[in-house]
């Protein structure tokens, strides 16, 4: 037999093939001595595999190979979770969203939530921060007391006197 002719022969799974016969079901490549994944009775180079199986990240497109998280039910790569407002990675973080686009706590409470009407930061829910709102005002637990005596106010009755609010014996005892 001529040397031209001559192929190694490949074993994979109790059958036999030439060398030039044992081809990438997606590319039609020769698998030869290369990784390849078999799935259902057809063999594919890795490249192929990915392309062809892999799920895609939500951000980029790219296949994910390895690892990435979850995030309204799609797959992303950990690197392309990030806040919408100041690009920090997410994953592993706790974070919120707005109109489906991620944002952490920090840039989340400067764009979106109400600020507290006694010290002016932003009031967060995340991790059961409680707050106390009236009409269109709002105030962190810890910040809704008495504007004369600093009583707290939580589960109290309250007296409105223009900006502040006064406990009961503080609105009674006048200015």
């Amino acid at each position: 037999m001529p040397k031209s002719s001559w192929s190694r022969k490949l074993e994979y799974g109790g059958q036999t093939w030439h060398e030039h016969c044992f081809l990438c079901s997606g590319c039609e490549q020769p698998l030869g001595s290369r990784s390849f994944v078999p799935d259902k009775g057809a063999h594919y180079c890795v490249p192929c595999y990915e392309n062809k199986f892999a799920p895609r990240c939500a951000r980029c497109s790219k296949t994910l190979t390895q690892g990435g998280v979850t995030y309204r039910d799609q797959p992303w790569h950990r690197e392309c979770l990030v806040c919408t407002g100041c690009q920090t990675p997410l994953a592993g973080q706790q974070f919120t969203s707005r109109d489906e686009d991620p944002y952490c706590v920090t840039c989340f409470g400067e764009l979106f939530a109400p600020k507290c009407s006694s010290c002016k930061r932003p009031i967060v829910g995340l991790g059961g921060g409680k707050y106390v709102s009236f009409e269109d005002r709002h105030w962190h637990h810890n910040c809704f007391s008495c504007a004369r005596c600093s009583t707290s106010l939580v589960g109290q009755g309250f007296v409105p006197d223009g900006d502040q609010v006064l406990c009961q014996g503080c609105s009674q005892a006048g200015p």
